[in-house]
């Protein structure tokens, strides 16, 4: 019997934000949606802080608000016998949908937006349906964890048809070359780095878009070594085609352990070359579209900024993005949540 796939998102976040965890959530689901019915469940309201230590036991503020998120919509999920559940708020919230789903027969799947690192350990450990790697490094630390559950790679994407080097851009005052770098502003995207490392160039400016806790921090930093050659903003989703196609150079300094970010291949389907942490995950990412190093090491992170601008980079970031298109991907999904489904020996339609 041919019938179409309930599939539900949880995120807490979904309404709130507009980062890499809600643009996966908001592709896939307008993808989906085309051939199945999608339902995606999330809260108005913002996440409160995690406190030290009391979170990596799921035991604080943001992690009882994540439950009760949960518990508010189990009734829900099990009336409508969802066929799959992604969950992408961890903790408690993965447990209790893998308790739910297993009841009546549904399938979990974990995408492992968190990287390496406390949250997807618990993910992987909590005996998921399937949990879905975004790059390889992480497939096989997750199959390391938890060598008895099922691991897939399919990585994050980008829209190209959004996200192109063609079209109107952000109109900014600020020193060619422009260098830019998108991401929240908190202390594991270390942007400061950035910020020191273009204060020390010859030429070029900084722009920044995002916002988070250290906006205020950053901001004083910025201004205090750049002067007019730095610009800190915000831009909703929709508009961030016009600023990558403002810039030269694209850079995020943000540490290995981070799974996947969107806006790398954002800047690349921009045809933006880019510099990045150098390590396996954004190794595969980025191919021979940027440029690698440590961005710690204050000196070198300088040079290979330099030379990212002297070179001639053609289609390269363009050709790399490509592979990464937000409609493959999709197809990658749906392929999976049939081959979970004819576990049950059911018969799904997918175009």
């Amino acid at each position: 019997m041919e019938k179409k796939l309930k599939i539900a998102f949880f995120n807490f976040t979904q309404t709130t934000v507009e980062r890499g965890a809600e643009v996966f959530v908001s592709e896939l689901s307008k993808r989906f949606k085309k051939n199945h019915v999608v339902t995606i469940f999330s809260d108005s309201n913002k996440l409160i802080p995690r406190v030290p230590f009391l979170w990596r036991f799921y035991i604080d503020f943001q992690g009882i608000q994540i439950l009760l998120f949960t518990i508010d919509h189990i009734k829900e999920v099990i009336r409508e016998k969802y066929d799959v559940v992604i969950p992408l708020n961890g903790g408690w919230q993965v447990v209790l949908l893998k308790v739910v789903t297993w009841f009546y027969g549904g399938k979990m799947i974990i995408s492992g937006q968190s990287g390496k690192g406390w949250d997807d350990r618990n993910n992987v450990l909590i005996f998921p349906d399937c949990f879905v790697s975004l790059s390889t490094s992480l497939k096989a630390w997750a199959k390391k964890i938890n060598p008895f559950i099922k691991v897939e790679y399919i990585p994050n994407g980008v829209d190209l048809t959004r996200f192109h080097p063609d079209g109107s851009k952000i109109n900014i005052r600020l020193e060619k070359p422009i260098i830019l770098c998108v991401g929240a502003l908190t202390t594991e995207k270390r942007i400061d780095l950035v910020i020191k490392a273009v204060s020390e160039l010859e030429k070029g400016s900084l722009l920044v878009v995002g916002d988070g806790s250290l906006k205020d921090q950053l901001t004083d930093l910025g201004k205090n070594v750049l002067g007019k050659k730095f610009l800190l903003t915000k831009s909703k989703f929709k508009d961030l085609p016009k600023y990558y196609r403002e810039a030269d150079l694209f850079t995020l300094p943000s540490p290995s352990y981070r799974s996947f970010e969107i806006v790398i291949v954002e800047a690349m389907a921009s045809n933006l070359p880019v510099v990045v942490n150098d390590d396996p995950i954004r190794k595969e990412i980025v191919g021979d579209a940027g440029l690698f190093v440590d961005p710690k090491d204050e000196g070198k992170y300088v040079k290979v900024l330099e030379e990212a601008l002297k070179k001639k980079w053609g289609d390269k970031p363009r050709k790399q993005a490509e592979k990464f298109s937000w409609d493959e991907i999709a197809r990658k999904y749906e392929k999976l949540f049939v081959e979970l489904i004819d576990s049950r020996r059911r018969k799904y339609s997918i175009t």
